[in-house]
């Protein structure tokens, strides 16, 4: 979901059968998933998540492959994924990493992750509900409301965790989250807004620190047209570095809920997006 105009049906994926690699705290009044970094490195990246909430093991394997990796460590890919719209067995969990590299490029260390429940309790959208009701069910879970949860994880972060240099990513729901937030909030060194777009208003252009939005073309929720009028309006207003990709022949989900070896195609395209992510969050923190 991210066309808040018109909000629709967000059901493109797999969910993903993973365990994860943190665990769950209390954050004052909501719960979070947080993985460590193996460097400490005063950095921390919440990870906003997509309508189908917090627990989608989807959404923790990409923290987890954040707090991790970057450019030297990666979860294992997952040898086992069922549709979204199917089979919600208990994950299993797998082993931890495997050494990856790519050469000639600067490092990231990893950062420490957090994926709060933004829902705060409310029970996320079920892959298998009556999607005539969305509209409404969504009008309880505004992306843009949520600066009383932000809050709360900022003084975690800073004063149980130290972070210094703190960051955003978020998909679909998280995505608009993260563009919001990227107009309030001074302290977040980098966003990363993937599949979020909101809806053309005067204010949403005034980005205060360096942020990536990654988008679909195929994409049956976000509009291509949306696309380029946030281009040419952040080309126009925005006064901070930002980027934004497009990739081609990719639909909704793609960056997180579409596995790597779903095909030959799309997998090229699925490794360099989150690449993408990983290197702006590397540049600007």
């Amino acid at each position: 979901m991210a066309n808040e105009g018109y909000p629709c049906p967000c059901d493109i994926g797999h969910r993903l059968e993973y365990g994860g690699m943190g665990r769950e705290v209390q954050v004052e009044h909501i719960k979070a998933y947080v993985t460590k970094s193996p460097v400490d490195a005063g950095k921390a990246v919440i990870v906003i998540q997509d309508i189908f909430g917090w627990q989608l093991p989807n959404t923790r394997y990409m923290a987890d492959m954040i707090s991790g990796n970057g450019y030297t460590r990666s979860p294992v890919p997952p040898t086992r994924w069922h549709s979204i719209l199917g089979n919600r067995t208990q994950p299993k969990r797998l082993a931890p990493s495997v050494w990856v590299g790519l050469r000639g490029r600067a490092t990231w260390t990893g950062a420490r992750t957090i994926v709060p429940d933004f829902f705060v309790g409310q029970e996320p959208w079920d892959p298998s509900g009556d999607w005539s009701i969305f509209p409404e069910w969504l009008k309880t879970r505004n992306a843009r409301k949520i600066d009383r949860e932000i809050d709360a994880v900022l003084k975690y972060l800073k004063q149980q965790c130290h972070a210094q240099k703190i960051g955003l990513v978020g998909f679909c729901w998280g995505g608009i989250a993260v563009h919001n937030l990227m107009m309030k909030y001074s302290e977040f060194r980098a966003g990363v807004s993937v599949y979020g777009i909101v809806k053309d208003s005067e204010d949403i252009y005034n980005l205060k620190n360096p942020t990536l939005f990654i988008f679909a073309e195929n994409d049956a929720v976000i509009p291509l047209e949306n696309v380029s009028l946030l281009t040419q309006k952040l080309k126009e207003h925005c006064k901070v570095e930002y980027q934004i990709k497009t990739f081609s022949g990719q639909t909704h989900g793609f960056v997180h809920r579409k596995r790597e070896d779903c095909s030959p195609a799309d997998k090229p395209y699925i490794d360099e997006a989150r690449r993408n992510l990983i290197e702006w969050l590397n540049k600007y923190m």
